[in-house]
């Protein structure tokens, strides 16, 4: 076993001793100097294999050789160890097979909070609140298990049984159930609803095998109750695939219009162009970014941006100009490898500067609040030779980010920020679990209109409430009873509804949502 993960060791570094040299000229290296690099670092492996005096876990040598090689490539190329690479994939498939619940440790039991749906829990009539307290002779509770060994249990190959030992809380009993592991959806388009009677909007949370999927469902959904014009939420979207972004985009492009360009490592440049087939090439478009707007969410943004097709409205996002390529590596490890670069239609890298310091560049969103670019867009660094033009005269710049048409500043104190962070929080999520969890027969009948109306505040006394369990956990708060009333109204949301009622909720009252309606109520006068 040890030879084959040095043999697997020394393959692996001989592809990277390229990417490592870097400048054209050495990656055109000769065979022979290959071939010596090769024999170098293979005789430092057998060397450590054969004859160091301690014994040593060859794997993990492995392991950290390899990352510490890829770390020194870009920042955006990452060694996945196999421990993790399920758990990406099925991110990024938009699916898992198991039973399909969120769960959480509620004391010493798993506890379900809420029932995926389209998975097979909510099929066999599984309840947020039920208590899984065997699986398959497995003993969960009382064991205090991390969220991975719980998955583990749950998960598995579709069509494969669990044998479930339950403990139903609302009517007091214990029940067994077989389950059948079935596909379980992992939506990337969070939510999408009419906002009026012709404002639609969409959230994207991911750009993932089946967002398009989703995307084209949502859209057809709301042309058909009337939606004309869209504002379409990128906001915290870390990217993903690159096809789907592309397929995103060409459904708000009209023909010909460019999408994104890509160059590869050996100077190959190809341009995605829109097929003039999209749904919604004409109504009044609306996208919302931020510092967390990423990689595929910058490339729908900047094709938006420098086709003049809409307004981005928010704040600068991340500056992610890179595409990756995911290899096998062999022993379920992998790589994500840098394999490109990408420019928006006009031209420009969007890509923030990196000097080889991987934790400077992930700093890089800290030192906006410090530098105080949040709260002030003038502070925001523009460089002139970086300066392109849209097809109608609108300067954009490159160099580290989309920089929105409106700026939405973010003027909020670390004390401020501090609460935002409370009510947005697992806490506040566990904590409208608990006192949903011991009241759950008052909520019997309770609708999505109760909830937006607020009669959920005549229930219990929830401030009070929340005061308390932060003073239990010896969490200091200073936080209005209004904010806290909101945010346990969209934690309810989530709980009781789901995620589409979630965002509903949470999006009322929002900054960046207000800048897009009053900005497209102004289009449409000019019109």
């Amino acid at each position: 076993m040890k030879k084959k993960l040095v043999l697997f060791a020394i393959v692996f570094l001989s592809i990277c001793i390229g990417y490592l040299l870097g400048s054209e000229k050495e990656v055109l290296m000769t065979n022979q100097q290959d071939s010596l690099s090769i024999k170098r670092l293979e005789r430092l492996l057998h060397y450590i294999d054969d004859d160091y005096v301690e014994e040593i876990d060859t794997d993990s040598l492995v392991g950290e050789v390899i990352e510490d090689i890829v770390n020194r490539l870009d920042p955006h190329s990452v060694y996945i160890p196999a421990s993790q690479r399920q758990s990406i994939a099925e991110n990024m498939q938009g699916k898992f097979y198991g039973i399909g619940v969120s769960f959480f440790m509620f004391k010493d039991s798993v506890t379900i909070i809420r029932v995926l749906e389209g998975g097979p829990s909510e099929a066999a009539g599984l309840l947020a609140g039920d208590r899984i307290l065997i699986a398959n002779n497995d003993t969960l509770f009382q064991k205090n298990y991390s969220s991975e060994k719980i998955m583990q249990a749950l998960k598995g190959r579709p069509g494969t049984s669990v044998d479930l030992t339950m403990y139903r809380k609302s009517e007091d009993k214990i029940f067994q159930l077989e389950m059948k592991r079935g596909k379980v959806p992992l939506p990337s388009v969070d939510s999408y609803y009419m906002m009026d009677k012709d404002l639609g909007y969409l959230k994207i949370n991911r750009f993932s095998q089946t967002t398009y999927e989703e995307f084209d469902l949502a859209l057809n959904e709301l042309i058909s109750q009337g939606m004309e014009k869209m504002i379409l939420d990128l906001r915290d979207n870390p990217g993903g695939y690159l096809q789907p972004a592309i397929q995103v985009s060409n459904a708000l492009l009209k023909k010909d219009q460019t999408i994104v360009i890509t160059k590869s490592n050996m100077g190959e440049e190809e341009k995605s162009m829109a097929e003039g087939n999209g749904k919604f090439q004409e109504g009044d478009l609306i996208v919302l970014v931020n510092e967390q707007s990423a990689s595929a969410s910058e490339i729908v943004a900047g094709a938006i941006q420098d086709n003049d097709r809409g307004w981005i409205i928010g704040r600068r996002t991340f500056g992610k100009g890179l595409v990756q390529q995911q290899m096998p590596l062999g022993g379920g490890d992998a790589i994500r490898l840098t394999i490109a670069k990408y420019f928006t239609p006009t031209g420009r890298s969007i890509q923030k500067p990196y000097n080889g310091d991987r934790e400077a560049y992930y700093q890089d969103l800290s030192n906006r609040y410090h530098k105080g670019e949040m709260a002030n867009a003038k502070k925001i660094p523009v460089t002139d030779s970086l300066a392109y033009k849209t097809p109608e005269g609108r300067t954009v710049y490159g160099g580290g980010g989309i920089t929105p048409d409106f700026y939405i500043s973010n003027n909020n104190t670390l004390k401020e920020q501090w609460s935002s962070f409370i009510l947005n929080s697992n806490l506040m999520n566990n904590f409208v679990f608990k006192e949903l969890d011991n009241n759950r027969i008052k909520f019997n009948g309770f609708g999505i209109d109760n909830l937006l109306k607020g009669r959920f505040e005549d229930i219990l006394p929830w401030y009070d409430l929340f005061v308390k369990y932060c003073e239990d956990n010896e969490i200091e708060i200073t936080i209005t009873e209004q904010e806290v009333l909101k945010s346990v109204k969209t934690y309810l949301g989530l709980q009781l509804f789901g995620e589409n009622t979630f965002n509903l909720i949470k999006n009322q009252d929002d900054l960046s949502l207000d800048t897009a309606i009053k900005t497209l109520d102004s289009l449409s006068k000019i019109d």
